[in-house]
Parts: structure tokens; sequence; C-alpha cells
């Protein structure tokens, strides 16, 4: 049974050792110039201004967190697609299972754009 594995150890043990020497290889042989302005910070060839440690509104961390919830909910759309078909007789009780799951992301998207979940600024 564990002699199945032994490949995949191979690959795994063959990788790191690669990564490894790469990583190593890069640290010993790499040109190093450094200058002042290849230490400085670079945001779109812009000097940067204030601080870094500057505060996000929450609206920005609620809206992030609102599109990976239905991006994520969107994601199971696929294998049930890919799916339906070879369903069989299941195909009528799988569409209205979809639908019904459909149905209640759009009640939420609904109640989050009411709330205004959606709106910047």
């Amino acid at each position: 049974m564990l002699s199945s594995y032994i490949p995949v150890l191979v690959m795994v043990a063959g990788a790191t050792v690669v990564a490894l020497a790469l990583i190593g290889l890069s640290a010993l042989l790499g040109p190093r110039r450094p200058s002042a302005s290849k230490d400085s910070a670079y945001e779109c060839g812009v000097t940067p201004i204030g601080s870094a440690r500057e505060r996000f509104p929450v609206k920005f961390y609620l809206t992030a967190m609102l599109f990976i919830v239905f991006d994520i909910e969107t994601i199971f759309l696929y294998p049930w697609a890919v799916n339906y078909k070879a369903s069989g007789g299941l195909m009528i009780f799988n569409l209205v299972e979809m639908l019904v799951f459909v149905a209640i992301l759009l009640v939420g998207y609904i109640y989050v754009w009411k709330r205004g979940g959606l709106e910047w600024g």
C-alpha cells in the first residue's frame, strides 16, 4: 500500500531539492548592487506620501468579504453544471434544487444591496 506513494515522495523530494538549489545559487551568484532608488518603496512610480499604516474604512473589508462569499457560492455552479446531464432521472430535481440555491443567493444579494453594503464612499 505504501509503495504506491513512493513516486509521489520522490517527486516532492526532487522538487524541494531543486527549489532550494535554485534559491541558494541565486543568493550566491546573483548581482548585488544596492542603491537608494532600489531600496526605496515602489508605488507605481509615485513617491510615497504619508504612512503605510493608514487604516482602511470598514466598508472596504465588508465589500471584500461580500465579494468572496458570493464568489465562492457561485463556484458551486460549475460542478453542478458539469454533472447535470449525467444525473439521469433526477434532472428536474437537480434543476429545482439549483434554482432554490440561486434564489437564496439573489435574496442575499438584494438584502446587501438594500442595506447599502455595496456602496463605496
